[in-house]
């Protein structure tokens, strides 16, 4: 069995526990401000274990990421110069934050949309549109429809898909985990 196979057996286990969801909470606020590892990674096996809740972890996804997406955004407006902007140098993300202020200027609040629903790191999005004094409300908007847009569109797919899926999933987990990881050192050498 590969790494990712046994990776994959793991999470689908750990997703049953009683106290995924608020595990689940937590890992999405955290990473509307500041974590790397992105909800979908643990909401998919939530919704594949217990499938009757999955507009339930949906939800509760969607809330937790708009909730940590009000924090990122208050610490951007209220502490960027002294504490958040060492840290993203520290965390390799300046230039990448570069670019989220470079489509603010060009998108507005479209920019938060397109960052709540797609891979972008929605994290610096939160933080720029907070340095960048952006309109709260709008700014809220944008994120719960968004981040509530991907979450029920993960969460409705992997319920469609249910056990057929996961086998499938189960066949073809090694093999798509080492073309992500081959992508991404290559994507690395590419663009350094």
């Amino acid at each position: 069995m590969s790494m990712f196979s046994r990776l994959y057996l793991w999470t689908l286990r750990w997703a049953e526990h009683r106290f995924a969801p608020r595990y689940l909470a937590a890992l999405t606020c955290a990473e509307s401000i500041f974590f790397p590892i992105p909800p979908d990674v643990l909401l998919a096996p939530m919704v594949l274990a217990k499938p009757e809740k999955a507009w339930y972890f949906a939800g509760l996804t969607t809330l937790a990421s708009i909730l940590g997406g009000a924090i990122g955004y208050w610490l951007g407006y209220l502490m960027f110069e002294p504490w958040i902007q060492p840290l993203i140098s520290q965390l390799g993300y300046q230039e990448r934050f570069n670019i989220a202020i470079e489509w603010f200027t060009h998108w507005g609040v479209w920019v938060v949309f397109i960052a709540g629903f797609s891979p972008i790191p929605y994290k610096l999005f939160t933080v720029g549109a907070g340095f960048l004094h952006m309109a709260f409300i709008p700014f809220f908007i944008a994120s719960a429809v968004g981040r509530g847009l991907r979450f029920f569109l993960v969460a409705g797919l992997i319920k469609w898909g249910g056990k057929r899926m996961e086998a499938k999933l189960r066949q073809w987990v090694d093999v798509i985990g080492w073309s992500v990881l081959a992508i991404i050192v290559v994507a690395y050498f590419a663009l350094r």
